[in-house]
């Protein structure tokens, strides 16, 4: 489980600092991470961090995609997690 959290935090604070780095680069025509990536950091767990840093920073809110697509991902992960835990519990 201590494992697990570490991960969950790792890829959080990454995600966050794609997302953040994408906003940035969009501002100064830098190379942008593309959306199949920033869906992919969401995918593996950063889902969560992702969408509140895009809401805050306001990157990508048109973007039904990501302001559908992200609470989607959470609710999946969420209910995948709940399953884990029953089967454990």
């Amino acid at each position: 489980m201590k494992t697990f959290l570490i991960y969950l935090l790792a890829i959080s604070a990454v995600s966050v600092l794609v997302c953040v780095y994408d906003k940035f680069a969009s501002k100064h025509s830098m190379q942008r991470i593309s959306e199949r990536a920033l869906l992919l950091f969401s995918v593996f767990g950063g889902s969560a961090a992702m969408y509140i840093t895009m809401c805050i920073i306001r990157h990508k809110t048109k973007h039904n995609k990501f302001m559908w697509g992200l609470p989607l991902i959470i609710l999946v992960q969420t209910a995948i997690l709940l399953l884990i835990m029953q089967e454990f519990l």
